[in-house]
């Protein structure tokens, strides 16, 4: 299926709805709990969640939503996640992803990390513009989401909250993960240095280092708990 026919599946309301509530859960979601967040139908739901799977959009299993094993534990519910497949439109076609990667190892090469991760600062420092360093991690999430990061809200604490309650904000989408996939250090060097720019780094939040499998390697929180 090319990737045009797989992202159109997304044009019906109802299975687009399903779609980005499974996706903003980060872990497996099960059909009752998605036809109740999208308003429908268990039945339904089921149709569109089986429809994304089939087009390569999620992914599906089964387990025992009770958490119990054993005799009256219950049949295996089926239940989905995102892909872990990218999928991609551009007409004409286009190839930024090979020209990124060869741009990446010639400057990994060349040990022009620094020179980098300055021009990524300025370049989030020219996206946020005149607008003052971010205000809170609430402005924080709603400027990361505009940039496709998908960010969420870990934590008991509120803002400025210490211990290891205190809230963070962490990502599950890295707009950078092919490439951060090859040269991690590089890019996520890059992208530390273009959040910091874009959020600011004389306000409230900061931006550091913490790399966690399936999400971004970058986590913001209130300046006051930041550990640099």
């Amino acid at each position: 299926m090319e990737d045009i026919d797989t992202i159109a599946v997304l044009q019906d309301p109802v299975r687009r709805r399903l779609y980005e509530y499974v996706v903003a859960q980060g872990r497996e979601v099960g059909r009752n709990e998605a036809a109740e967040a999208a308003g429908v139908a268990r039945t339904l739901a089921a149709h569109h969640l089986d429809r994304l799977a089939e087009a390569g959009l999620l992914e599906s299993g089964s387990r025992r939503l009770t958490g119990r094993s054993g005799p009256g534990a219950g049949r295996p519910a089926k239940v989905y996640t995102r892909a872990r497949t990218e999928w991609a439109v551009s007409l004409p076609a286009r190839d930024y992803r090979t020209a990124a990667e060869l741009l990446a190892e010639a400057a990994e090469h060349a040990g022009l990390d620094a020179g980098l991760c300055a021009a990524a600062r300025r370049r989030g420092e020219a996206l946020r513009g005149s607008a003052a360093p971010c205000g809170g991690l609430e402005e924080a999430m709603e400027v990361l989401a505009a940039r496709g990061y998908e960010p969420h809200l870990e934590g008991e604490g509120a803002d400025g909250a210490a211990g290891p309650a205190a809230a963070v904000v962490r990502m599950r989408n890295c707009p950078f993960h092919s490439v951060a996939e090859r040269f991690p250090p590089l890019v996520c060097g890059m992208n530390l240095a273009l959040l910091e720019g874009l959020l600011g780094t004389d306000g409230p939040v900061s931006a550091r280092m913490d790399a966690r499998p399936g999400e971004c390697c970058v986590v913001v929180e209130s300046s006051k708990n930041n550990r640099h």
